[in-house]
């Protein structure tokens, strides 16, 4: 059977100027077809009381957190900066606690951009409220050119999930405006850019599969292999994963 993978989904409230007051339940569209063309069963999850986390992550194989918002800093003890945008802090919690099942449940566990912010978070790391905010920081880490092109080199670890799929050295895009502060301390770092930012972690331990990128390869998926790859290889990991609980 294909594995069924669940993405905890956002709340839009501005999709149309007719509709401003109906809120729609969404995931963005690239996940969906990455997992798809990958051999895999998306499902959204609503945001939920945190409670339902544990029913949600019960019924699926393995988790995909998605991108977005703001991760609100009032997750990690701290207080908003001026630079902080849009957050949703019903989506955070909802969010840290699927994370959380998702570990105690042992299921697999990728994390794109946002989603690698939330889960570091989640247990106990911190997050820069904004990249400017970083002494010696000297890429471009929210691009300018279109989201299927490749904005800065990664360097990643050879003996790292990512690094038997991409090589020591990969090129990414760049959409987040916030970065890892402090790395939780059940993860490790598996790849950075050039300025020294963490661009993706892995668990240390060899009971969990947890892979966190910064980058958005759902946005690549057209126009590169590495990028298809990356959901492909994931949802291989989840196939393998499963059959071995069985």
């Amino acid at each position: 059977m294909k594995p069924v993978i669940g993405i905890p989904g956002n709340i839009l409230t501005n999709f149309s100027p007719r509709y401003t007051s109906l809120p729609i339940t969404y995931t963005p569209h690239g996940f969906i077809e990455g997992l798809q063309t990958a051999g895999a069963l998306p499902v959204v999850f609503p945001i939920s009381k945190e409670e339902d986390a544990k029913h949600y992550v019960k019924s699926v194989d393995a988790v995909l957190l998605a991108g977005g918002q703001d991760v609100s800093p009032l997750t990690y003890g701290e207080e908003p900066h001026i630079k902080l945008q849009d957050t949703s802090l019903i989506r955070d919690q909802f969010e840290i606690a699927v994370i959380k099942e998702a570990w105690t449940q042992n299921k697999p566990v990728l994390a794109i951009c946002r989603g690698l912010q939330i889960f570091n978070v989640a247990f106990g790391g911190t997050l820069y409220q904004d990249v400017s905010l970083i002494p010696d920081l000297n890429l471009q880490h929210v691009q300018e050119s279109t989201p299927e092109t490749a904005a800065h080199s990664i360097t990643i670890e050879n003996d790292s999930w990512l690094g038997q799929l991409y090589g020591a050295k990969a090129l990414v895009n760049s959409y987040h405006h916030q970065a890892i502060k402090q790395l939780a301390t059940n993860l490790r770092p598996v790849a950075w850019s050039n300025d020294g930012l963490i661009e993706a972690f892995e668990s240390k331990d060899d009971q969990h599969i947890t892979v966190g990128v910064q980058w958005h390869p759902e946005l690549m998926i057209h126009n590169s292999e590495a990028a298809q790859g990356l959901f492909n290889a994931y949802v291989k990991t989840v196939r393998d994963w499963k059959n071995n609980q069985d």
